[in-house]
């Protein structure tokens, strides 16, 4: 098995051009995150705007990140959800032939299946992999809890399940799932309370705000996970207000938009049914935006 991927991680945005996947544009991105010390890109997640993707689209950006980080110490921490178990096996199945370096896989979302639904899915698709299998729950958006029970349930039966992606917002949940599985490796799927789950025993984090602010946010989590709390919290606490406005509305939508005012993408394109941010939402991320130093813009 591949060894374990920790620290910083970033939730790739999907550049699109007249309608479709900017591959150039992508690759370029993907460089940038390599080149300011972010630990593993996370292509075709939810601020990739997978739901709207095709397979041949959510493939080839696994492949190009595996392409870009081929000979570099990123690893790829790639995409593989669905709502329906044999999709979410095919798309795992394929970021391994790719050459992807481990899986997180979101949970099934709108038909909300039982807690033992979610284990017979998460173990299905794990076990069709030998890569290293990390678990996505993200309630908000999925309309389903993946309960610490059932974390503990999988970690202990699925041999490559080795940790989650916990965007519940909870504290409380990150503290209660160290707490039952130790070993679990947790990664913080929330921008907004990344520091106080590295000091609570996180692995990592899968970041949206990365895609802007690679530097800093590397250094902040490598800070944490050394031990260095103070320049963890200092850090943590200048990017109060760039994570706040980055979710302003839907994620992706405010994060692409900080990327082409800083000019990182040269277009501006979500797939229906997202859309360009408000007038004045579009203003409050450039006012933000100010406070920071944009490396490679």
């Amino acid at each position: 098995m591949n060894e374990y991927i920790t620290g910083a991680t970033t939730a790739l945005i999907t550049p699109f051009k007249n309608g479709k996947l900017d591959e150039a544009t992508f690759a370029t991105l993907i460089q940038r995150q390599i080149d300011n010390g972010i630990d593993a890109v996370c292509p075709v997640g939810t601020t990739g705007e997978s739901a709207t993707l095709t397979y041949e689209e959510d493939l080839r950006c696994i492949q190009i990140a595996v392409e870009v980080c081929k000979g570099t110490q990123t690893k790829v921490l790639a995409g593989a959800g669905s709502n329906a178990t044999h999709e979410a096996i095919w798309i795992a199945q394929n970021a391994q032939k790719a050459g992807a370096d481990a899986i997180f896989s979101v949970s099934p979302y709108y038909n909300k299946p039982s807690q033992e639904g979610l284990y017979q899915h998460y173990k299905a698709v794990a076990s069709s992999v030998s890569l290293p299998f990390m678990l996505y729950n993200v309630p908000g958006r999925t309309g389903v809890d993946v309960l610490p029970d059932t974390v503990k349930r999988l970690f202990e039966d699925v041999p490559n399940i080795i940790g989650i992606k916990e965007a519940t917002g909870s504290l409380q949940r990150t503290v209660e799932l160290m707490a039952k599985i130790p070993e679990l490796y947790l990664f913080s799927g929330d921008d907004a309370i990344d520091y106080p789950i590295l000091a609570s025993g996180g692995r990592g984090v899968t970041s949206v705000t990365s895609n802007l602010l690679p530097d800093i946010k590397s250094k902040m989590v490598h800070a944490a996970l050394l031990e260095d709390f103070h320049t963890a919290k200092s850090i943590n606490e200048q990017l109060i207000d760039i994570n706040q406005i980055l979710f302003c509305e839907s994620n992706p939508i405010p994060i692409k938009a900080a990327m082409y005012i800083a000019g990182l993408i040269d277009t501006l394109e979500y797939r229906l049914p997202l859309t360009a941010p408000s007038v004045v939402n579009m203003k409050a991320i450039e006012s933000i935006m100010k406070n920071y130093i944009i490396v490679g813009a």
